[in-house]
């Protein structure tokens, strides 16, 4: 199963950080923010990815390219024109980089990737958050009920979008950022169908407005709940939340 990443975005709220880079390549601890949720599939045994880019593309295209120069020792033959990469990287990653353009919307993003995920279940998440979501058993619930999308549920915080779920974990209503209101919100962390790849118009269409709004409707779209870790990196106040975390030794997202 693939794992699609959007990693497009211009992260504005974050603009301390991203006038220099795009947001996926934020550090925490010494590692990009993308890196550690790419650890967290891998650690459910899922390491061929997909990376919807757009804002400073050729950056994290370079930081791919250069993956193992930057992380682990080498060896340069002169004479033979030659690198040597020494040690056993844990890291044994596809990594397909798509630029899917500078101001595609989310859903506008998935649809220019759909020939890279072919007619198989792919997982897609956020390039900008973590959380200790069980993906083996978030996949598992995917293919127990038969929708075409599954979204990761998680308690508001008051501030995102709310999901109303039934009994039976199906998502009856999704509505995006009301006022006064609490529930349950979009945590990412999808499993998606192919076929839910037809309820995006084009580019300017909102992964998170008009595709699971239809599909919530339709009766299509189903809810993970999941009641431990989970932050956003909106700000630069989160990015340092998830920074001490990390160095405190006990980050809940490490499942590595």
């Amino acid at each position: 199963m693939k794992v699609v990443i959007l990693a497009g975005g211009f992260g504005t709220r974050l603009s301390e950080e991203t006038q220099n880079l795009p947001k996926p390549l934020v550090n925490i601890g010494e590692r990009p923010i993308i890196w550690h949720i790419m650890k967290t599939y891998a650690a459910a045994g899922l390491d061929d990815f997909v990376i919807c880019c757009g804002y400073k593309a050729h950056m994290l295209k370079s930081y791919f390219v250069n993956y193992f120069s930057e992380n682990y020792d080498i060896k340069v033959h002169l004479g033979e024109n030659r690198v040597e990469f020494l040690g056993d990287p844990s890291e044994r990653w596809t990594v397909t980089l798509v630029d899917t353009g500078l101001d595609t919307m989310t859903g506008g993003r998935i649809k220019r990737i759909a020939s890279h995920v072919g007619n198989e279940a792919f997982c897609l998440t956020y390039g900008d958050g973590l959380a200790n979501v069980d993906i083996k058993a978030l996949i598992a619930f995917h293919r127990s009920h038969g929708r075409l999308v599954t979204v990761t549920s998680v308690p508001s915080p008051g501030r995102f979008g709310i999901l109303d779920i039934d009994e039976q974990q199906n998502v009856t209503r999704f509505h995006e950022k009301p006022d006064n209101e609490m529930g349950w919100i979009n945590g990412g962390f999808f499993v998606v169908e192919p076929a839910a790849i037809n309820y995006i118009r084009d580019d300017q269409t909102s992964w998170e407005r008009e595709p699971l709004e239809k599909l919530a409707r339709d009766g299509a779209l189903a809810a993970f709940p999941h009641r431990g870790f989970w932050h956003p990196m909106d700000t630069l106040r989160d990015q340092r939340e998830l920074e001490a975390l990390w160095k405190s030794g006990a980050a809940p997202w490490r499942c590595w």
